[in-house]
């Protein structure tokens, strides 16, 4: 299992974020897939949102899948690449009262649910993605618990 994080750090606990992503990984069934992160700023992410999407505004994070499309047959395990915008994730951090930490992980959540096939753009697809988000984000929750009482009793 590989995790690629490239870009930014504005205060960012990369090791942090790298575990989790692994721990995501293992999560959602793929341990040994290879994911790709990059943590950029507005301005990038709208270029690419303007690009991939015909959208042409800052989102919070893109996905961008492996598993289907033309060249899918030759992807070996990389899974995919999500792309975080940390300006977006600080203002929702502070909007939602969570750390820059959490914000980024509820949004590498997200995408790779997206690498996966999730979507929300009907309802009921949206619900469905909705409690996969907070069944995992349970879970990472649930081992970072875990670890950390292991480690005060090393």
């Amino acid at each position: 299992m590989t995790v690629r994080l490239h870009g930014r750090r504005a205060g960012l606990d990369r090791r942090r974020l790298r575990s989790h992503a692994v721990r995501l990984l293992r999560e959602v069934g793929w341990p040994r897939a290879e994911l790709s992160i990059a943590l950029v700023d507005d301005a990038a992410i709208a270029e690419l949102n303007a690009r991939y999407r015909g959208i042409a505004k800052a989102t919070d994070v893109l996905s961008f899948a492996q598993l289907a499309g033309a060249h899918a047959e030759r992807r070996g395990a990389l899974l995919g690449d999500v792309v975080v915008s940390l300006d977006t994730a600080a203002v929702q951090a502070r909007r939602g009262r969570r750390t820059l930490d959490d914000e980024v992980l509820r949004l590498l959540i997200h995408g790779t649910l997206h690498l996966l096939g999730h979507d929300h753009e009907r309802d009921d697809e949206a619900r469905r993605m909705r409690a996969e988000e907070r069944r995992v984000w349970r879970a990472l929750h649930a081992d970072a618990a875990h670890e950390q009482r292991s480690d005060r009793r090393a």
